[in-house]
């Protein structure tokens, strides 16, 4: 739905981009880049309904708040990976034409703060949340692997125990040949001559 404004003529969408924001939850957008967590500026210009131009706008005019554990631009490589991944379209085709920026918990804030848009300043709340759930969530899955691995110890030491048990009851049940001694009177063996 559009709805015309009373500056310049303009449209913009105004509730299409909250409710795609609400239907998709925010962290399925965060994804591990570089060995941190970030939303990428498509995500995190949706989620805070603006266009991806404009956030990346204020970005570089507010170079000086993003350092690099904030923000970074993703290398080529990085962007086809994603791009793959994604199934974004490609620049033959009207895609996208210069590198994303993926944003950490931190970034994320400070474009919320460079925007100065109510919506933005609200959503910055969720993704603050987000990134919080996620947090709890490697550290829980972090506790269960922890688990695994203590109980695969057990088990192979439970596995030589039971291995052992299981040998020694096959010894039991094929007794090796024992040597019998006769009982009573043996001849001497016969002296020859």
């Amino acid at each position: 739905m559009k709805v015309r404004s009373p500056k310049l003529g303009r449209t913009r969408r105004a509730s299409a981009v909250r409710r795609r924001a609400a239907v998709v939850p925010i962290e399925s957008r965060i994804t591990i880049l570089r060995h941190q967590k970030v939303i990428l500026d498509t995500a995190l210009a949706e989620l805070y309904g603006v266009p991806v131009k404009r956030l990346n706008q204020q970005v570089n005019r507010n170079r000086e708040r993003f350092p690099s554990d904030f923000m970074f631009q993703l290398t080529p490589r990085e962007f086809a990976a994603l791009r793959l991944q994604f199934a974004t379209s490609n620049k033959k085709r009207g895609g996208r034409r210069s590198l994303p920026y993926a944003f950490t918990e931190h970034g994320a804030i400070m474009a919320a703060t460079v925007l100065n848009s109510e919506q933005a300043i609200k959503m910055s709340v969720f993704v603050v949340r987000a990134f919080v759930r996620l947090r709890q969530v490697l550290a829980a899955n972090r506790e269960f692997a922890d688990r695994i691995k203590e109980l695969e110890g057990r088990l192979e030491t439970h596995d030589g125990t039971i291995r052992e048990i299981i040998s020694a009851v096959k010894q039991l049940m094929n007794p090796s040949p024992s040597r019998r001694t006769r009982i009573g009177f043996a001849l001497p063996p016969a002296r020859t001559g």
